[in-house]
C-alpha cells in the first residue's frame, strides 16, 4: 500500500507551502487520497512556515500528523523543530546549501543533503530551490511518479506565471538526478 505523512518546513518565502500543494495535486493526479494542512507563522514572508501533506491510497483517518515518516527542511530552523519527530527510517530532504549536514540525524533517518539553492542558481533562478527539493523527495520517496508533480505544476502556479513552468520542470527534475 502506497502511503506517506510529510512535514514540509522553511522560512516564509521559500514556496513550502507551494510545494505542499503541488504533492497533493500530483497525489491526486495519481489516485491517491490526500490530505494539506498549511501552517503559517506569525510573519509570512520571512517567518516560519510548515505544511503537512498526507498521501494514502486508502482513506485517510486524520490529516494530523504527529510522528511523520518524512521531512523536507529548507532551513535550519525547521530541521531543529521537527527531525526528532520524524519516525525512525524516515526520509529527511536536507536543504544543504542553508543547513550543516552534521545536524542531520543520519544514524536514525535516511538523509539526503541537496544543495537546493546551489541547484536552483545553476539554473538561473533561487526561487526554485523548493521544486529542487520536491524533486529530490518524489525521487527519494517514490510515493508518486515524478510526470504526476511535473503535471501538476499548472494547477498550482498561477496562470501569469505559466511561462515559468518549463524552468520549474527543470528544477524538478535536477532535484530527482540529484538524488537519484
Amino acid at each position: 500500500m502506497r502511503y506517506i505523512d510529510s512535514i514540509i518546513a522553511g522560512f516564509g518565502g521559500q514556496g513550502v507551502m507551494l510545494i505542499g500543494n503541488l504533492l497533493a495535486y500530483a497525489g491526486m493526479k495519481d489516485g491517491l487520497n490526500v490530505t494539506y494542512i498549511p501552517v503559517y507563522g506569525p510573519e509570512m514572508r520571512g517567518g516560519t512556515a510548515n505544511c503537512t501533506v498526507v498521501l494514502s491510497e486508502e482513506d485517510i483517518g486524520s490529516p494530523i500528523i504527529h510522528r511523520p515518516k518524512s521531512l523536507i527542511a529548507m532551513n535550519r530552523p525547521s530541521v531543529d523543530k521537527f527531525q526528532e519527530r520524524v519516525e525512525d527510517g524516515g526520509i529527511h530532504i536536507i536543504n544543504s546549501s542553508l543547513i550543516d549536514m552534521e545536524l542531520a540525524d543520519t544514524d536514525r533517518l535516511k538523509c539526503y543533503g541537496v544543495p537546493c539553492n546551489d541547484i536552483a542558481d545553476e539554473l538561473g533562478n533561487t526561487r526554485m530551490a523548493n521544486m529542487v527539493a520536491i524533486g529530490a523527495f518524489v525521487q527519494a520517496s517514490g510515493i508518486v511518479p515524478l510526470d504526476a508533480v511535473i503535471g501538476s505544476l499548472e494547477n498550482v502556479i498561477s496562470a501569469r506565471y505559466h511561462k515559468l513552468i518549463p524552468a520549474n520542470t527543470k528544477a524538478i527534475q535536477a532535484g530527482a538526478k540529484h538524488v537519484g
